[in-house]
């Protein structure tokens, strides 16, 4: 019985810790997912042109700020854009996670971009995470078309 009880604490501790984003500043040069190299990114606004044009594109490094992280478990991230929308990055595999200390940093994302309508299930889910008013969240009643990536690795570079 001990032994059952024991094992139930390990669990319960081991998903509280799991629930939060991980530690760490996020200072220049850290790396999250796989490891990425900024030579040859390019600017979210050039990506967003492209996309004007397809619906998706192949993997691709795109540098940009970020703007919101998930303070749940630092399991996405919101991106700036140049006409003040944003962009939604998610982890491949939910694989890995950012700390919140990324909040405001220029990062270049290793992933593929494209194009997404979010449900407004899905998107009632982010404004939940980022611990928006029930008025908020009950405002969310029509999907949104936005830039989504699925990243498969993140580095900071300011």
């Amino acid at each position: 019985m001990k032994k059952l009880i024991f094992a139930t604490i390990v669990l319960l501790v081991s998903f509280a810790l799991n629930a939060q984003p991980p530690a760490g500043n996020a200072d220049k040069g850290d790396t999250y997912g796989s490891k990425v190299k900024s030579k040859g990114a390019i600017p979210l606004a050039e990506v967003v042109s492209q996309l004007e044009r397809v619906s998706s594109l192949p993997e691709t490094k795109i540098t940009a700020k970020i703007v919101e992280v998930c303070p749940n478990k630092g399991c996405w991230l919101k991106l700036e854009l140049p006409d003040g929308k944003q962009a939604t990055v998610k982890m491949k595999d939910y694989g890995f996670f950012v700390p919140l200390a990324a909040k405001g940093k220029t990062v270049v994302i290793e992933g593929q971009a494209s194009i997404k309508t979010v449900s407004v299930k899905e998107l009632r889910h982010f404004a939940e995470d980022a611990k928006k008013s029930k008025a908020e969240i009950d405002a969310i009643t029509q999907p949104k078309t936005e830039v989504n990536i699925l990243a498969k690795g993140i580095v900071v570079v300011s």
